[in-house]
């Protein structure tokens, strides 16, 4: 199965940024702000069906769940691999 899913991410101090600002990411969990806010870094792709649904007004009020920061040492702590 080939995924033609492309996302674009200008964070370049993301773990999983890319040349061109691709995401590498092979899940990325969107939310709520006040929902990533809510939940540990531990928290991403593999609980997001645990999470209800949470409607935003706009798109300043989402975040990108699961950004880690380069070099850091949570790099595996939700379980996310590169593509």
């Amino acid at each position: 199965m080939q995924n033609n899913q492309h996302i674009h991410c200008s964070v370049n101090n993301c773990h999983y940024w890319a040349q061109g600002n691709k995401c590498d990411a092979r899940e990325v969990l969107v939310t709520s702000d006040q929902i990533g806010a809510s939940y540990p870094d531990e928290f991403d792709c593999e609980q997001a069906a645990e999470l209800v649904p949470t409607p935003v007004d706009t798109c300043m009020a989402s975040c990108c769940k699961t950004f880690v920061a380069k070099n850091s040492n949570k790099i595996k702590a939700d379980n996310v691999k590169k593509l």
